[in-house]
Parts: C-alpha cells; sequence; structure tokens
C-alpha cells in the first residue's frame, strides 16, 4: 500500500467500531502502520484483521483511556514497537445521557467526564513527549457539534465536549511552535451502531437526526474518517487550534 501516510506511525482509539474504525481503515489504506486501540478486545481485533485482509499494517493495543497506567503502558509499547508516533486520533469516547440536567446522574457525569475529558487529556500527555522527542507530529481528538452549542438532555456530554475543544486548543498553542497541530473534528450525527441502537428503540429519533441536518440525511464514519486524515496530513500544516465541524450544515442552522 501507498499514500500519504507511507510509513507514518498511527495511533487510533476507540478503534473498534464506528468513526474509529472507518478512521484507522482510512489511515492504513494510505500507507500507515496503525496501533489500533479500545477496550473492546474483539471489536478491535476484528479492524486489525479488515486491515490486514487489505493489505495494510496494523495491530492491536487494549487500552481504558480513562486509566493512567494503561495510557502510560500504551504509549510506552508503541514507543518500544515503533520508535516514533505521527499521528494520533483520540476518539475514544462515550454517550449514555438522556436527562435534564437536575435529573442527572453523579456516577453517568463521574464516567462520562472520565472518558472524553480525562481520557483525551492523558492521551495527549502521553503523546506530546514523543512527538517532542522526533521533532513534531499530528493530533487530532473527537469533539462533537454538541460543544459548539447546546445539547437538550445531554448537558454533561455537551460539557465533556466543551472541555475537549478547552484542552485541544490550549495544547495547541503551548506546542505550536515546537511542531505539534492539535485540532478536533465536530461531528454531528453519524451512522454507527450506538446511533442504529438508538435508532431501532425509537424510530422517531432516526427522522429527527435526519431532519436536523440541512443535507437531508446523517453523516457516515468515513466523511468523519477523511476530515481527521486532512487535519494529519501535510496539506493541514497551516492549520491547528481549530474545532472542524463535519455536520451537514447543522450548525448553520
Amino acid at each position: 500500500m501507498s499514500g500519504t501516510f507511507e510509513g507514518k506511525v498511527v495511533l487510533v482509539t476507540g478503534g473498534a467500531a464506528g468513526i474509529g474504525r472507518a478512521t484507522a481503515l482510512a489511515f492504513a489504506a494510505q500507507g500507515a502502520r496503525v496501533v489500533v486501540s479500545d477496550i473492546d478486545s474483539h471489536g478491535g481485533e476484528e479492524t486489525v484483521a479488515r486491515i490486514s485482509a487489505a493489505g495494510g499494517h496494523s495491530s492491536f493495543i487494549v487500552c481504558d483511556v480513562a486509566r493512567a497506567e494503561q495510557v502510560a503502558a500504551l504509549m510506552q509499547n508503541i514507543h518500544s514497537d515503533y520508535g516514533r508516533l505521527d499521528c494520533a486520533f483520540n476518539n475514544a469516547g462515550i454517550e449514555f445521557e438522556q436527562d435534564k440536567l437536575a435529573d442527572g446522574d453523579e456516577a453517568v457525569f463521574d464516567r462520562i467526564m472520565d472518558v472524553n475529558v480525562k481520557g483525551v487529556w492523558l492521551c495527549m500527555k502521553h503523546q506530546i513527549p514523543l512527538m517532542l522527542a522526533q521533532g513534531g507530529g499530528a493530533i487530532v481528538n473527537t469533539a462533537s457539534v454538541a460543544a459548539l452549542g447546546a445539547a437538550p438532555k445531554m448537558s454533561i456530554y455537551s460539557a465533556s465536549k466543551h472541555a475537549v475543544l478547552g484542552l485541544t486548543r490550549s495544547a495547541a498553542v503551548e506546542y505550536a511552535k515546537r511542531g505539534i497541530r492539535i485540532n478536533a473534528v465536530c461531528p454531528a450525527v453519524i451512522d454507527t451502531d450506538m446511533f442504529r441502537r438508538a435508532a431501532e428503540s425509537d424510530p422517531r429519533k432516526a427522522e429527527f437526526a435526519a431532519a436536523m441536518h440541512p443535507v437531508g440525511r446523517i453523516g457516515k464514519a468515513e466523511e468523519i474518517a477523511a476530515a481527521v486524515l486532512y487535519l494529519c496530513s501535510d496539506g493541514a500544516a497551516f492549520t491547528t487550534g481549530i474545532a472542524l465541524p463535519v455536520d451537514g450544515g447543522a450548525t448553520c442552522i
């Protein structure tokens, strides 16, 4: 395989399914050596198998991004196995909240913040030293259109994704002169297993989701992957600290 990322080492967290899997496949198709990470070993190994079947190079490392020791071990394994880390897509995240703010559950708050915020912070904390040692790199964090406005009945999730943008922008400024570019991608509703399960439980959700996008449909995981690859590419060399909506025009309304 050959392409834009030929020979580059790329990490994709949350790579067992959905956006993470689509992005891992896309990086591999462009020649990258992809490290897939997730708490779901079965799904992660399936992603690696698909990459291998297509002629790509990939490996899987199980990791809970909310656990500092596991994130540190993940980055140490990457350093030991590959000697470098060129790009990282910090995509691992959770979304299980359907209550108004005053009805929220503290345990749910803690879990969402642990994975969506602490997880991104821990990953960047350990990725950045690897990139500094080699003279640079590119990081993309998964935020959400919920980070760009209000998200009724998802206030905790929205707050976590606002925090991801805060981490992204601050780190982007801190390391801009050190050759590390850090950006965020902000998807709207995307056709993933999570969305399908929600739509099956309440078909009205699918209708509402399609209607909220001016293009008249929900997004595809591959469309988010394309945005991530652009932000990691040399074509985005002058782009850092941005929150890129990939939302079918939803934030224009």
